[in-house]
């Protein structure tokens, strides 16, 4: 066991250093030490020959350097073999290093030495020179700016609709403004309504004010609108829904701060004596695809009858009438059953296309007196029963996705 130890104890010394250089006397007493112990164990060792002596004359050295030189201390030398583990378990005796121990020296050599930085010339002739000012390094790399730009950011759109976005005025009186001089685009006088402009890059004045850089965000409203109002802007002399949304038009700086206030239209719309659901925004081109009739949105009714309602009146109502040289046939028609508190009977009607005034003609070609028509859905977005007449909730994701709006 002590013969073992040493062993391993020598071995390890030998694998702390790619070679280790031993005078031979060092080695005979270490080698003799350690076998002493335990006859049993041999080892086949040879001794490379002696190193041979120079014939020219060696320079004279200071004692120092003498001292410090191998070949002056250690004299004839030789090169000890390895003594590592087989596999086996037992010690043996290799010429070569063992292969992990140069895997690992390799992987040594080949790292990279970090450079030291220059040290700072602090010297008189240095300090009156004024302060080189490095470039700062971009936030962002170039590609990625190019694929937010190309993903992300808006493209330039036609200049009638930025300044209806921006709430100028409508997009056909913004186009007036442009065709009579009232626009400029950087300098100079813009005449064409399908000139691309890009609000946060283009100066734009309109009447000599500046456009706001930012565009107002989108708005998306619904609301539960009331009888007697219209659903445009208007005369003075009428009510416009867009005057239920004067409080949320002064409050719109205070909970925005710096950005421009929108500019709110409906999208479609209803008739003076028609209440319940509409959508408020100042996005035309959501307005646009909830309201084009390809978009296929179901649009419910609850229609109020006078009077009394039989088999035949359901029946003509889906049969459908002529509007416009075009014949409408709704989707669905049902007589709700009676409430004890609505003394009048009610017919939910269905329909897809939305013309003007179909309803009412459908109605109306049923040989009906229609006493009251309130709109509650449109596609998979219904009228919250909560909404009180004349009140306004802010629409979510999924509710916009139930309008069939994927943006």
């Amino acid at each position: 066991m002590a013969a073992i130890a040493a062993a391993a104890a020598f071995s390890s010394l030998c694998l702390a250093r790619t070679s280790v250089i031993l005078p031979r006397h060092r080695l005979r007493t270490l080698i003799t030490s350690s076998l002493s112990t335990n006859s049993t164990t041999e080892f086949n060792i040879t001794f490379a020959p002696p190193k041979p002596k120079p014939q020219h004359p060696k320079p004279s050295v200071s004692e120092s350097e003498s001292s410090d030189s191998p070949d002056s201390e250690l004299g004839d030398q030789l090169f000890i073999p390895w003594i590592v583990r087989g596999e086996d378990g037992n010690l043996k005796l290799q010429m070569s290093p063992p292969e992990g121990y140069l895997k690992a020296m390799a992987i040594q050599k080949t790292q990279k030495k970090q450079k030291k930085k220059p040290k700072e010339d602090k010297t008189a002739a240095n300090k009156d020179k004024p302060p080189v000012a490095s470039s700062a390094e971009p936030k962002y790399s170039k590609a990625a700016r190019r694929f937010y730009n190309e993903k992300f950011r808006e493209p330039p759109q036609r200049l009638a609709k930025v300044l209806a976005a921006a709430g100028v005025a409508s997009r056909r009186s913004s186009e007036e403004l442009i065709f009579n001089g009232k626009v400029t685009v950087n300098g100079s006088v813009c005449n064409t309504p399908q000139t691309r402009v890009d609000p946060a890059r283009d100066i734009i004045y309109v009447n000599g004010s500046r456009l706001a850089k930012k565009l107002p965000p989108k708005v998306y409203l619904a609301l539960n609108k009331p009888k007697g109002y219209i659903c445009s802007a208007g005369e003075k002399e009428t009510k416009s829904v867009m005057s239920l949304f004067d409080d949320f038009m002064k409050s719109w700086n205070k909970k925005n701060p710096g950005i421009p206030k929108p500019r709110l239209f409906t999208v479609g719309r209803l008739d003076v004596g028609t209440t319940g659901l509409i959508i408020v925004t100042n996005d035309g081109e959501f307005a646009n695809k909830v309201s084009h009739p390809s978009s296929n949105l179901t649009k419910e009714y609850i229609a109020t009858i006078s009077g009394v309602v039989n088999k035949r009146n359901l029946f003509a109502i889906s049969e459908g009438t002529v509007i416009d040289g075009v014949h409408c046939t709704p989707d669905l028609v049902e007589l709700l059953p009676p409430q004890p508190d609505i003394s009048r009977p009610r017919i939910r009607i269905v329909v897809h296309e939305g013309r003007n005034h179909e309803v009412r003609e459908l109605v109306k070609n049923a040989a009906l007196q229609l006493h009251a028509l309130k709109r509650v859905r449109i596609g998979g977005f219904r009228l919250p029963t909560d909404l009180g007449i004349g009140k306004h909730v802010e629409l979510t994701a999924a509710n916009l996705r139930a309008l069939g709006w994927k943006s």
